[in-house]
C-alpha cells in the first residue's frame, strides 16, 4: 500500500479558499444559442476549497472530472454540475472553474461579402458552494473608433484607431434552474453597435472604402462606447449585473483611453 500523504493532518490548521490546477488546455465543445457546438481550445483553471485539518487535496481528481465531461457541451449548467461532482468527490465546501477560449464567427465584408473567420476572446466563470451557483460570461470584441473632437476641429480627416469592448455579464437565474444567458454573438453585436465600425478579418478595396466612410460618419468617444453598451445590457431582462470595459488603442498618443461601468439590477 502506497503512503497517502495528502490525507495526513495539516501542519497549520488554516482553511484554504482555493487549491487546484490552472493553465490546463483542452479541446472542448461550446455552444452559442441555436448555433451548432464549436470545438475550441480552452485554457482552464479548476479549484476547490480545502478543510483546515487536511494536508493536501487530491490533484488527480480535478483532471478526472474534466476528462469525464470533455466530450459533452460545456454549457453553464453542465459546468455547474461538474463543480457539484468535484465538491462531492473532494468533500469540499466550494469549487470554482474559469475557462478562457477563442470563439470563431464567419464575418462578411460590408460591400463585397468576402468571408473569413474572426476570433473573439471569451470566458466562463462558474462558482459552486452552499448557496446557488454563480455564472459569469465574459466576451471581448474588437472594434474601431473615430474621435468626434478630432473630426470637429480638423479641416479634413480625423484620428481613428482600433479598440475593444469587454462585457462581463452575470445572467439572471431561470425559473426552471440554470441561467438565461445572452448569446456570445449577441454580445458581439452590442459591442459593434456601440463603436464607429466593426473590424473585419478580410476587406477588399471597396470594403475598405465603406468602412472608412462609415467610421467618419459615426464618431464616438470611448465614453460613448461604454454607455451605449451599458444601455443595451440594462435593457436586456436576462442580465442581472454587468461590468463593461471599453478601451481605445490611441493612434496619436503613447497610451490608451478607457471607460468602465459596473451595474446591478435592483431586486
Amino acid at each position: 500500500m502506497l503512503e497517502d500523504t495528502q490525507n495526513q493532518a495539516a501542519p497549520w490548521p488554516i482553511f484554504i479558499d482555493a487549491v487546484g490546477v490552472c493553465g490546463l488546455r483542452l479541446p472542448v465543445l461550446v455552444a452559442d444559442n441555436a448555433r451548432a457546438p464549436q470545438l475550441v481550445t480552452a485554457t482552464l483553471s479548476l479549484s476547490a476549497s480545502l478543510a483546515h485539518d487536511a494536508k493536501g487535496s487530491h490533484m488527480s481528481r480535478f483532471v478526472e472530472v474534466l476528462e469525464e465531461a470533455r466530450t459533452q457541451v460545456f454549457s453553464p449548467q453542465r459546468l455547474a454540475a461538474l463543480l457539484d461532482e468535484l465538491r462531492r468527490r473532494l468533500q469540499a465546501r466550494q469549487a470554482a472553474l474559469d475557462m478562457a477560449f477563442p470563439f470563431f464567427l464567419e464575418r462578411r465584408a460590408p460591400h463585397t461579402g468576402a468571408a473569413a473567420l474572426m476570433d473573439y476572446a471569451c470566458s466562463y466563470h462558474v462558482r459552486s458552494g452552499d448557496a446557488d451557483p454563480q455564472f459569469t460570461l465574459a466576451v471581448e470584441a474588437p472594434v474601431a473608433a473615430l474621435c468626434p473632437c478630432s473630426k470637429a476641429i480638423s479641416d479634413y480627416g480625423a484620428h481613428n484607431q482600433r479598440g475593444r469592448i469587454r462585457m462581463e455579464i452575470t445572467p439572471r437565474r431561470a425559473a426552471e434552474g440554470g441561467w438565461d444567458v445572452p448569446g456570445i454573438e449577441e454580445c458581439i453585436a452590442v459591442a459593434e453597435g456601440a463603436a464607429s465600425s466593426p473590424v473585419y478579418p478580410l476587406l477588399k478595396r471597396p470594403d475598405e472604402r465603406v468602412v472608412t466612410m462609415r467610421m467618419y460618419e459615426n464618431p464616438v468617444f470611448v465614453e460613448d462606447m461604454a454607455r451605449h453598451t451599458a444601455a443595451a445590457l440594462m435593457a436586456d431582462e436576462r442580465v442581472q449585473a454587468f461590468r463593461v470595459h471599453a478601451e481605445t488603442l490611441e493612434s496619436i498618443h503613447n497610451h490608451n483611453a478607457f471607460a468602465r461601468i459596473a451595474w446591478t439590477r435592483d431586486a
